[in-house]
């Protein structure tokens, strides 16, 4: 069985400092919206609508894909023009779809490119962006 190292996946990503959040969701789920308020609290774009996944050893790198480097989408307002990161390690991942089942719910695990990262279910979390940018500064791995 071969392992794929490379992927394209519809979501948004952005980073603080060397650790990254990848955020899923169907369309219309608040993926540009997240990165945008995250990257009004400090966070800088990795990609938007699209990114490009690749796995090095036990990380999996993100980047944007060529046609949609440093453009976010900002619902009502347009496509905006921002800097933008690449390659920068995925730590975390955010599924805007569901919603935790508990105040305190359990750790969860999303399987990417054959590694398992944390999983934050993220729809109707109440100051999500922030609580993330938290999360991200955090120093230890």
């Amino acid at each position: 069985m071969t392992q794929v190292n490379s992927v394209l996946v519809y979501g948004s990503c952005v980073a603080l400092g060397e650790r990254a959040v990848l955020i899923f969701g169907q369309s219309g789920s608040g993926k540009s919206g997240l990165a945008l308020q995250m990257i009004a609290l400090g966070a800088v774009l990795v990609a938007d609508d699209g990114v490009r996944l690749q796995r090095a050893g036990d990380l999996v790198l993100a980047r944007p894909p060529e046609n949609l480097q440093g453009l976010i989408e900002a619902r009502g307002i347009g496509i905006l023009s921002t800097v933008f990161r690449y390659d920068v390690p995925i730590v975390l991942v955010v599924d805007l779809d569901q919603a935790a089942g508990a105040r305190m719910p359990d750790a969860q695990k999303y399987a990417l490119l054959s590694l398992d990262l944390p999983l934050i279910f993220g729809k109707d979390v109440p100051n999500l962006a922030s609580a993330l940018i938290v999360k991200l500064a955090r120093t230890e791995k």
